[in-house]
């Protein structure tokens, strides 16, 4: 386990203090100290599955029993889940105004369950804790689903309109990014004084053109990250450590 530097977390403090709108982009780092592993790393859920394109979801049952399969397999993790320091640190900023809105890539919905509200985080990979139809938009909660599924295979149907096109409302390989929160986290990556990455390899894309964004905007840019990104060489403070212990340090909160 490797700690970042006492002077990195007074330099991160300073940072912070001086600043008025600070944006928070949150990846799969901040969560793996709650026990969800990441996608990309070895041991990670791309290592043990291939990816299920969209289109791939769409036109085949079975690759939509497949996904559920993997969904509720995926439960058995992250039911277990809880906010961690460095959600708790977040939620401490966002709490004092500091931070005015958290982009998150994760679907875990652990920045919600830290005390986060819902308007301030920006789910732009979607969110794995419900399910939607995908004919209607309407929202389904995933434990009638997941108990029939688990029974015998039952497929999900929508209520709203009999569609048999339902899925975790997430944002899968090949479907479109959500418009209205890319515009969103646009419009607040513009307007912050301080981006602060955390938890990303910064490698996905569109998502990891937002602090590239914000720093040819003229702001000050932070990243937390365990291991050394391809963008490190535009931030400001670049700190290789672990998430939970650094921020809890930086915000006070245990």
């Amino acid at each position: 386990m490797a700690f970042a530097d006492k002077d990195d977390v007074q330099r991160l403090q300073d940072l912070l203090e001086g600043a008025e709108d600070v944006v928070i982009f949150t990846g799969a780092g901040i969560s793996t100290e709650s026990g969800i592993p990441d996608f990309r790393s070895p041991g990670g859920l791309w290592t043990k599955y291939k990816p299920i394109d969209f289109s791939d979801f769409m036109a085949s049952e079975e690759m939509r029993r497949e996904s559920w399969r993997r969904k509720f397999a995926m439960d058995r993790t992250m039911a277990t889940a809880e906010p961690n320091r460095g959600h708790r640190a977040v939620a401490r900023l966002v709490d004092t105004g500091k931070v005015s809105a958290v982009i998150t890539q994760n679907v875990d919905g652990l920045h919600q369950a830290s005390g986060i509200p819902d308007m301030q985080v920006i789910e732009l990979h979607g969110n794995a804790t419900y399910a939607k139809c995908l004919g209607c938009g309407l929202r389904h909660e995933l434990d009638p689903i997941k108990e029939a599924f688990l029974a015998d295979e039952t497929m999900p149907i929508c209520a709203g309109c009999g569609s048999e096109f339902m899925k975790t409302a997430t944002i899968s390989f090949g479907q479109s990014m959500p418009e209205a929160e890319m515009a969103r986290a646009q419009r607040e990556t513009l307007a912050c004084d301080l981006f602060i990455a955390i938890g990303s390899s910064l490698v996905v894309y569109p998502a990891a053109g937002f602090p590239v964004m914000a720093k040819q905007n003229g702001c000050g840019m932070v990243i937390l990250n365990r291991e050394p990104t391809d963008l490190d060489q535009y931030a400001d403070l670049v700190i290789n450590g672990e998430i939970g212990p650094t921020l809890g340090d930086a915000v006070a909160v245990n």
